[in-house]
């Protein structure tokens, strides 16, 4: 694994790494989360359920699949899908089933530290597994802040590190050696996901993230657990 330590130099290495593994994402996404994953977004899009109709941003969107599930569960949503990794969104277009989801959604290729957006356009702003890889985590946040409309809500779906004593060492395990490996096998790059398991090592507490958020001008910031705490909701209002 490289050293990051600059923002312009982390931003490089994780836009060519999901570069590198776009064509196989949505399969180990499935395949390493034994397809919990998709449970996760459900929760996360039914946080959005008051704001049926008009915008809402998907940033860090990757190969799609949480813009479809906001166009799913809301037939008048739109969603700009906002990701600055050209080839996920283009792996993610390609494979979009052809019915009433595909015309509302709108692929943008632009950086979540600059989103391409007027102030106080979206009704909602999500982020699934993207925060992490915000080389200016505050930066990227007041941007979110700026784009939501007064009284929207931002979403984050982010992994965590699990506090039970029981499950801790088993998903440090997973997370750290069979992961890398499985993936390394389908993909062809294994240092994408020992990215991946250091990332999550080194992102900030729930608390820290927390404060942060309300640092954006988030009020009303809480977050929700899912699965022994693998990944957590966090919720803020504008």
């Amino acid at each position: 694994m490289p050293q990051l330590n600059q923002p312009e130099e982390k931003k490089k290495f994780v836009r060519n790494k999901f570069a590198a593994i776009s064509s196989r994402y949505d399969l180990l996404n499935s395949l390493l989360s034994m397809q919990i994953d998709k449970y996760w977004r459900w929760k996360t899009t039914r946080l959005l359920k008051e704001f049926p109709d008009g915008s809402v941003l998907d940033l860090c969107a990757g190969t799609l699949p949480l813009s479809l599930e906001l166009t799913r569960q809301a037939k008048g949503r739109r969603v700009l899908a906002v990701d600055f990794c050209e080839d996920m969104l283009r792996s993610g277009m390609q494979a979009l089933p052809d019915d009433h989801r595909k015309p509302r959604i709108f692929p943008v290729c632009g950086d979540g530290e600059e989103i391409p957006a007027p102030d106080d356009t979206f009704w909602g702003c999500t982020v699934a597994f993207g925060v992490r890889n915000l080389a200016r985590t505050l930066q990227g946040l007041q941007e979110m802040h700026r784009v939501i409309k007064p009284g929207g809500k931002l979403l984050i779906l982010e992994f965590s590190r699990p506090r039970n004593p029981i499950i801790r060492p088993l998903y440090a395990f997973y997370l750290n050696k069979v992961l890398p490996a499985v993936a390394g096998l389908v993909s062809g790059d294994k240092e994408a996901y020992e990215y991946l398991a250091s990332s999550i090592a080194a992102f900030y507490e729930p608390e820290e993230l927390l404060d942060m958020m309300r640092q954006a001008g988030f009020s009303h910031t809480e977050r929700k657990p899912l699965t022994f705490g693998i990944v957590n909701i966090y919720i803020g209002v504008k």
